[in-house]
């Protein structure tokens, strides 16, 4: 489905990724974790055209998408939820989850039955429904989260990406979405994971990679990192 191999990317003369090469399977909910610069939302910007690789391969059902433009990867079906959500505030709910659908509604990927989906992310996040006409930009910070999610599931992707999606979440909220993220799984939607909240990422997950300075560092089935000492030691405290 996803496959990244010896990437290198960064910004401008600032070398972030040193050739990290990770895969995700179809229906599968890989993981990536690691400290704050480690390179986690360059590697999804990388892959989503919001920055363009150095080098290396980005592959995608086996066609090359590295260095295409946004738009492209976009058709091709890779979502973005993007790190602090940027929902268009001056819009209702409703309208920018329109706009996650804006290829299918152009032509531009197969168009289905967006207003079946529009339906299902109102019943997949309630709280969106109740706020439907709402303006985007008065939302709480946990349901503009639930909006940049279902915004990108309106694209109705290949594979999803989703950006530190507990970021400056209360307790509360971060069980709320990783529970949301949980029933995606059970849906098989392929994911890729970036998360800083280590063990609740390792929960949900299939298979995990820990990067360390633009570096893979270890990776493997996700209850076999969350019972390695080191990965615990580094990443999970003694409070998780």
């Amino acid at each position: 489905m996803l496959k990244i191999d010896n990437l290198v990317a960064g910004y401008g003369k600032v070398q972030v990724l040193h050739g990290i090469s990770l895969e995700v399977q179809e229906g599968q909910l890989v993981t990536l974790i690691g400290s704050n610069g480690a390179g986690k939302t360059t590697t999804l910007r990388a892959v989503s055209g919001m920055i363009k690789p150095q080098s290396g391969s980005i592959m995608l059902d086996g066609a090359e998408i590295a260095g295409e433009p946004a738009y492209r990867i976009t058709r091709r079906g890779v979502a973005h939820s993007p790190e602090n959500r940027r929902v268009f505030t001056t819009l209702p709910v409703r309208d920018n989850l329109l706009l996650g659908a804006f290829p299918r509604l152009t032509g531009a990927r197969p168009k289905g039955d967006v207003d079946r989906d529009l339906e299902r992310m109102f019943e997949l996040f309630p709280r969106l429904a109740e706020r439907r006409d709402q303006f985007a930009g008065t939302l709480s910070g946990g349901e503009q989260q639930m909006l940049a999610m279902a915004r990108a599931l309106m694209l109705d992707p290949s594979v999803l990406l989703l950006d530190e999606p507990s970021m400056g979440l209360a307790p509360r909220l971060v069980e709320e979405v990783f529970s949301t993220i949980a029933r995606l799984k059970q849906a098989k939607v392929t994911m890729l994971l970036v998360e800083q909240f280590a063990a609740a990422a390792l929960n949900v997950a299939d298979y995990g990679y820990v990067l360390e300075n633009g570096t893979i560092n270890v990776s493997g089935p996700a209850d076999k990192l969350r019972n390695d000492p080191a990965v615990q030691a580094a990443y999970l405290g003694a409070a998780h």
